[in-house]
């Protein structure tokens, strides 16, 4: 027997076309895909014609636990993730304590499987002294690097710590691009300002560029696998798109293609973030970069702060913004306006991430791959209301933009998570497994 049948779906194939059928799921696995499938299950689901996708992979959220969980924790976050379509996810390590040795890792594993409802991985973060670390603590997705915008041990910055974590293993190396040096000059330079503008010509788009072009410099020197998070800027892409290795990567997230230094007027310290919300001509470059596959994926950077921390004078107001459950109903909303089409969907949201952290079994819906799907409406339009976020924070920036392609139901390891705006008890998700070899078929 089938633990769920998914009946009359219009299911996305990897290469982006459609079928309509039934899905059937066993064992945490697709079991079956077929146009009809006549057979017993412990639930039965009707999608009534409704698109069937992969389960959305945010490689990039910050859940704050431990250290901050009146922001968010790990059920609190896996929740807004699985309501937004969003099955796993890669978590940040900048928490209290960092996450930097083995015995921060195995807590926050044993956190995540208590509470995540969705499948979960982590990073080891970087600092000038753990070059060992970084090499043997395990399992995790790569190694994060703040070459800025970061507090405490965190921060790698000197050319020389740089040039020994690239220079030291294979595991993949992921960014967060932004010149320390330029930050701290320009926030002297502009030492006074108090609106929330500001933010935005303190950490300018050179701040992003410098950091960018040395990583990918080091990156070369090195042969060193290399993601660059948050790309955020039309320079950015410009230097990917003239010289882009086979092993180098980049993701955007929504605020830098949807958000822009216009709405600091609307929304002030609430759209601050690292690295900021930049011009209209930066959010074209950066979706021209998507569809052209210099940018090869999504993530969110979901980064919850709580409504009085963010209402306070900038620059006391902390940067960072929730997203993880409004991220697939911004992309969907332009897939329905005609702005991309499904396999760029599947591609930005699913495959791409898989693929990049060598995520086994994940990222499409085939048979004996892993049963993380999320079935949407596509017909109906609705407001992005405070109120439905789940996520501790309670708020998003994007609240009363009109958006399609909510997701209706969420499936997790093949059982049902999410249903018509609430959570099912009792479900948990797994830790993700990682192909040293990029190989993701399951296995």
């Amino acid at each position: 027997m089938y633990s769920l049948l998914i009946r009359n779906a219009l299911i996305a194939q990897p290469d982006g076309n459609t079928i309509v059928g039934d899905v059937a799921c066993e064992h945490g696995r697709i079991g079956r895909i077929d146009p009809q499938i006549d057979a017993l299950a412990e639930e039965t689901l009707d999608a009534q014609g409704r698109l069937l996708l992969p389960g959305v992979i945010d490689p990039q959220v910050h859940f704050r636990e431990p250290g901050n969980e009146h922001k968010e924790d790990l059920g609190s976050g896996s929740r807004a993730a699985v309501a937004g379509g969003v099955t796993s996810f890669l978590e940040m390590p900048n928490t209290a304590p960092a996450t930097i040795d083995q015995t921060a890792l195995d807590d926050k594993l044993s956190r995540a499987a208590q509470k995540s409802v969705a499948n979960y991985g982590f990073f080891i973060g970087a600092t000038p002294d753990n070059v060992d670390a970084l090499n043997s603590v395990s399992p995790v997705c790569g190694i994060k690097i703040f070459m800025g915008s970061s507090t405490g041990s965190l921060l790698v910055n000197r050319r020389g710590d740089l040039e020994r974590i690239f220079a030291n293993g294979d595991r993949l190396i992921a960014v967060h691009a932004e010149d320390e040096a330029r930050i701290n000059a320009r926030l002297k330079r502009f030492a006074g300002r108090t609106d929330t503008a500001v933010h935005s010509e303190i950490r300018d788009n050179q701040c992003a560029v410098l950091a960018t072009e040395l990583a990918l410099e080091l990156s070369i020197q090195h042969q060193r696998r290399l993601h660059i998070l948050h790309l955020s800027t039309h320079e950015e892409v410009d230097i990917l798109r003239r010289n882009k290795p086979e092993w180098v990567s980049a993701e955007t997230i929504p605020n830098h293609l949807f958000l822009n230094v216009a709405d600091y007027e609307r929304l002030g310290s609430l759209v601050q973030m690292n690295p900021p919300i930049r011009q209209a001509q930066d959010n074209s470059a950066l979706w021209q970069g998507l569809r052209d596959g210099v940018i090869d994926f999504i993530a969110t950077d979901h980064a919850p702060h709580t409504l009085e921390e963010k209402q306070r004078p900038y620059p006391k107001s902390p940067s960072g913004m929730p997203g993880v459950q409004t991220s697939l109903p911004l992309i969907l909303t332009r897939y329905a306006a005609g702005d991309c089409n499904l396999a760029e969907v599947l591609r930005w949201m699913s495959a791409g991430p898989a693929q990049a952290y060598g995520l086994i079994g994940k990222g499409q819906i085939s048979e004996d791959w892993d049963a993380d799907l999320t079935l949407v409406d596509m017909d109906t339009v609705r407001p992005v209301k405070n109120e439905e976020m789940f996520s501790k924070a309670g708020w998003s920036p994007y609240v009363g933009r009109g958006l399609t392609g909510w997701p209706v139901y969420t499936v997790v390891g093949g059982h049902i998570a999410f249903e018509k705006d609430s959570i099912r008890d009792g479900i948990r998700g797994q830790a993700l497994r990682y192909s040293p070899t990029g190989d993701i078929q399951p296995r």
